[in-house]
């Protein structure tokens, strides 16, 4: 082989080398246009998710303040119910005799 040749194979081989690194940059950049658009559509669905953990995060805070009312409520509701009902059982005794 001579020095001609040798040069020309190694013009070619860089010239492959040349093509082949466009060609990379022309996938990646498709590739990055792709993911792009994947992200701009994501956008609108993670706001969505925030607004909706939001609300998820307001309704039990709000039922864990009517729960804890209730707990407070409850004793003296069954206090009360517990002394009307032995009244009137007492009433009813004494209506009774």
């Amino acid at each position: 082989m001579s020095d001609t040749d040798k040069l020309d194979r190694i013009v070619r081989l860089l010239e492959e080398v040349r093509d082949n690194q466009r060609d990379q940059l022309e996938h990646q950049a498709e590739s990055l246009a792709i993911q792009k658009d994947q992200y701009q559509a994501f956008l609108p669905q993670h706001e969505k998710t925030a607004q909706l953990q939001q609300r998820a995060e307001a309704i039990q805070e709000r039922s864990a303040r009517l729960v804890g009312g209730i707990q407070r409520v409850f004793p003296l509701a069954l206090a009360l119910t517990l002394v009307l009902i032995g009244y009137i059982t007492w009433i009813l005794l004494r209506y009774l005799r």
